[in-house]
């Protein structure tokens, strides 16, 4: 993980993978990583295998690891509680440093290499945002790709939705209207995920219905979300000035 200017830097960690170390190295040297240690599956010797273990005493080596040898960082623990209060304090104090949400791990629970034994918990909250294209028909669309006006006024593209259930698909659909004219999205293409070279088919409408969706904090550089969000609801009683500055 990468801390620069007191928040969570992910997408700087993703600008260093499949670079050449020469590219890296003055960002190296301004933001240096640091390696959060959250479980252990082996150790040296001959009885190194530790994942088939229950995830307590797994807890309990890398615990004794980082005391038996002092480590410090770059090299980090990271902190783990039985407590839930604690828990949902530390997703709402750490929230503004960009930590995305908390794991949660059963005790007895052995390691299983590609498959999910645990739950991720995000952070989440209410947001607006201005539809631009769909996926799917304009009035029953699959998918809703938002955005929001930059300092200059302009639409900059900030996300997508989760795949629509049927009814807000229906409600949403009803309150969109196509694009007449040029729009500020023409000829733009986008794509279907991170990592992926697909885009998606997008179908532009008029950029003046807003809508509440409920989104983590992963952000990257440029203000846009990293997931998709989930649409709440279609708010057509708001202006588009009215929606938070893009960025």
């Amino acid at each position: 993980m990468i801390w620069h200017e007191g928040r969570l830097a992910f997408e700087r960690l993703l600008r260093r993978l499949n670079r050449r170390p020469a590219s890296v190295e003055a960002e190296v040297r301004s933001s240096p990583a640091h390696f959060v240690a959250f479980d252990l599956l082996r150790i040296d010797g001959p009885k190194g295998e530790v994942a088939r273990l229950p995830y307590r005493d797994r807890r309990a080596r890398l615990e004794a690891l980082f005391a038996e040898q002092q480590l410090q960082p770059p090299w980090t623990l990271c902190p783990m509680t039985l407590d839930r209060d604690e828990a949902l304090s530390w997703m709402r104090e750490w929230a503004p440093a960009g930590i995305e949400g908390i794991v949660a791990k059963r005790l007895s629970g052995t390691y299983a290499s590609g498959t999910r034994g645990w739950a991720k918990i995000r952070v989440r909250h209410p947001s607006d945002a201005i539809v631009g294209a769909v996926t799917g028909h304009v009035h029953a669309p699959s998918s809703l790709l938002l955005g929001r006006l930059d300092a200059e006024g302009r639409l900059r593209y900030v996300g997508r939705t989760t795949p629509l259930p049927r009814e807000l698909a229906a409600g949403v659909g009803a309150l969109l209207q196509p694009r007449t004219g040029r729009h500020p999205w023409t000829g733009r293409r986008f794509s279907a995920g991170w990592g992926s070279t697909q885009t998606l088919d997008a179908q532009l409408v008029a950029p003046d219905l807003v809508v509440e969706v409920s989104a983590d904090i992963s952000l990257d550089a440029g203000g846009r979300w990293r997931h998709p969000v989930r649409l709440v609801r279609a708010r057509p009683d708001l202006e588009t000035s009215s929606v938070p500055t893009f960025g």
